[in-house]
């Protein structure tokens, strides 16, 4: 009997203590955060302190608490985490960010406050699908989890916003829609799709099988090059901070 397919490429066999390393959803995780890393190696000034807490808000808000509702949404991961503990991870995971941002503009600067209503606004909005799922389109992705990061981490550094952090905003907007281009069919076709029987014809007359795997192999290898690449980034530019 054929192996049921995993619902993404980094997700572990089901059950107990690696349903909850899967809800993390580590290197697209790591991939978001490294747009905070941007944002603020673009600034004129630097703060390791305000971009670790800066980081570390991310990490919760998004890592945990954003996936979390998306989880408790359709289950798209299949794990079998309880609803309630879901709904506990979301509401400690994201209120612990917004103290951390709350915390940081009361020390920093005050309008950086203004900043975490728009977070939560995003992480709710988008994950639970508000408003008809007017706020869950590939564009609000790339919104919410490419540009919103770069400009905090922009802001949370050098507590001002400038022309760079919005084009590396745009920068990041349009690298998180090719991710949603090509995630989007990896996803349908491991989450949704049940088999596939067809057969590729090539000019030399000879014939090639097509399954599920060959469907989302260059998809597939795209994101995770695109993944690590974005990782390295941050670390070169976190190298040339030290």
């Amino acid at each position: 009997m054929q192996a049921e397919p995993r619902p993404a490429w980094y997700a572990l066999e089901r059950g107990g203590w690696r349903d909850y390393v899967t809800l993390l959803h580590v290197p697209y995780t790591a991939w978001h955060l490294s747009y905070v890393v941007v944002g603020a190696a673009l600034a004129t000034t630097f703060s390791w302190t305000r971009l670790g807490a800066t980081l570390a808000a991310f990490a919760l808000a998004l890592g945990v608490g954003a996936h979390a509702l998306d989880e408790l949404r359709g289950r798209p991961l299949r794990t079998s985490i309880p609803s309630p503990i879901l709904v506990g991870l979301a509401s400690l995971s994201i209120g612990a960010a917004c103290a951390i941002g709350i915390v940081g503009a009361i020390e920093f600067e005050a309008w950086l406050a203004l900043l975490v209503p728009v977070g939560v606004f995003l992480v709710i909005a988008y994950n639970l699908e508000l408003a008809g799922g007017r706020f869950h389109s590939d564009l609000w992705f790339g919104l919410a989890w490419g540009g919103f990061p770069v400009i905090c981490g922009y802001a949370a550094v050098a507590g001002e916003l400038g022309a760079a952090a919005f084009l590396g905003a745009a920068f990041a907007v349009l690298l998180s829609l090719a991710q949603r281009t090509l995630s989007n069919h990896v996803r349908f076709v491991r989450r949704r799709v049940a088999a596939v029987d067809a057969e590729l014809e090539l000019r030399d007359g000879s014939r090639r099988r097509l399954d599920a795997e060959a469907l989302i192999l260059v998809e597939e290898r795209g994101l995770r090059l695109l993944a690590a690449a974005s990782v390295v980034l941050a670390a070169s530019l976190v190298a040339m901070r030290l």
